[in-house]
């Protein structure tokens, strides 16, 4: 009995600790969104008055509604972080067989529609660690670069152009990913959205120190994030919306007025069809056939090359 009470005090321990780890991230996440938004905006030029002063840009209509959209097969094909770590190993900023690990990572991703959260972290503190004692300034240029080559056309037309319904509407647009917060913002700024939440990543006078600020911005941090982003704006949670394919997601999606399932795995739609919320699913038809299946298999067939690389190279050796 003893031992069984000694367990149970670790779990909850442990359960305390995440739940931390997971607020900071999201505090963090919400406290570089509205940092980056503030910047954003400071470089808008629009008309000066007859002073010669620049006039400060409209305020959106409608300043309490907001929507916040997932990354990772809910706004782009596949996962943001297997093609950012595609382009910086074609910069050789990592090796082959690393490379080999995310893209395993993508094959069982693409195939079982659900993340592995053991294996995703792994994947995300692994590209964080390659740019350890990088600038920030370096890898936000090298970001622009892999969108434009790799992520421009990986973007699910019907989800964007759900976002672009509350733009029209006035709202304001957030990402919201696991996914390096500088990369995020890459995405929405091309794609005319807002902002991002997304996971910091630790950085001393510019330079990344290869750590996290918190943890990743992952299940319960996206609902922390949400939630902090909504008292640093004024938002109404309660009319804002949310969208993602993810069961990991759920929490998320839980602290909104509406919820919608994009693309959504099994467990998603299951909870989606439980409590009444809307599903959206892109991959349907012949689309599915023509987009979806391709990806599965360009993922292995990365996945096989740089396996027979690494063995032909060991062969050699």
């Amino acid at each position: 009995m003893e031992a069984v009470c000694v367990a149970l005090w670790r779990a909850r321990g442990k359960g305390h600790e995440r739940e931390r780890l997971a607020a900071l991230a999201g505090e963090a996440s919400a406290d570089a969104a509205v940092a980056m938004e503030a910047a954003q905006l400071a470089t808008l030029e629009v008309p000066a008055p007859e002073g010669g002063e620049l006039a400060p840009p409209p305020a959106p209509p409608d300043l309490t509604a907001a929507a916040f959209f997932d990354v990772d097969n809910t706004m782009m094909m596949g996962a943001s972080i297997f093609h950012f770590a595609r382009g910086l190993a074609a910069r050789k900023y990592f090796t082959t067989s690393d490379l080999a690990g995310f893209a395993w990572q993508q094959v069982k991703f693409r195939i079982g529609g659900r993340e592995d959260k053991q294996g995703m972290q792994s994947s995300r503190e692994q590209a964080l660690s390659f740019v350890a004692g990088r600038t920030v300034d370096e890898m936000v240029a090298v970001g622009e670069e892999i969108y434009d080559e790799l992520m421009s056309d990986k973007i699910w037309s019907g989800t964007r152009a759900l976002a672009q319904m509350h733009l029209d509407a006035g709202q304001r647009v957030w990402l919201v990913t696991a996914t390096p917060v500088e990369l995020a913002a890459i995405i929405a700024r091309r794609l005319g959205l807002t902002g991002a939440l997304g996971t910091v990543a630790e950085s001393v006078d510019g330079v990344y120190t290869g750590r996290l600020v918190g943890d990743l911005l992952h299940g319960r941090a996206k609902a922390h994030a949400v939630r902090a982003l909504a008292a640093r704006e004024g938002l109404n949670l309660r009319r804002c919306t949310a969208y993602s394919d993810s069961q990991n997601d759920v929490p998320m999606l839980s602290v909104v007025g509406t919820a919608v399932a994009v693309n959504p795995d099994s467990g998603l739609r299951e909870v989606a069809r439980g409590r009444g919320w809307e599903i959206r699913d892109f991959r349907t038809g012949r689309k599915a056939a023509k987009i979806g299946v391709p990806s599965v298999l360009g993922a292995g067939a990365v996945a096989g090359a740089v396996a027979a690389g690494i063995a032909y190279r060991r062969r050699v050796a």
